[in-house]
């Protein structure tokens, strides 16, 4: 069942070419982070408003990042099998969605654009235009 979930996840309807809304066809939707790993980023909206972090993982399919201690949850553990490990409560941090960061270029948030270089797209920071590594 889960298999078939995200399945429809990666697919929407969108209306065919001819306009008409009566036949719909399944076409595969591509999500284009603009946000990599490695990034200093900040959060702009949520509980942790304002916190700076280093992206440590992107997951392009859920437009998420996982952040350096940003979106802290607890997690219980349960106690492992014949006493290998105790329980216990763990802080890790959660994927946040990419809508609700911002790259740091600077020490202020800015915007993502492209460029052409010599033949490669090139990401820049739209405030100071200067290329993102």
């Amino acid at each position: 069942m889960r298999g078939s979930t995200k399945q429809i996840q990666e697919f929407a309807w969108i209306p065919d070419q001819v306009g008409n809304d009566k036949t719909k066809k399944l076409t595969k939707i591509k999500n284009i982070m603009k946000i990599k790993k490695g990034d200093n980023v900040m959060v702009m909206t949520g509980k942790d408003k304002g916190k700076k972090g280093a992206v440590v993982r992107a997951f392009p399919k859920e437009n998420k990042v996982l952040l350096d201690g940003v979106n802290v949850a607890k997690k219980h553990m349960k106690k492992g099998k014949k006493g290998s490990s105790k329980g216990q409560i763990v802080e890790r941090p959660m994927p946040i969605n990419v809508s609700n960061v911002m790259i740091v270029e600077g020490g202020k948030p800015t915007r993502i654009g492209y460029k052409m270089e010599a033949g490669k797209k090139v990401r820049i920071a739209k405030k100071s235009n200067k290329e993102l590594k």
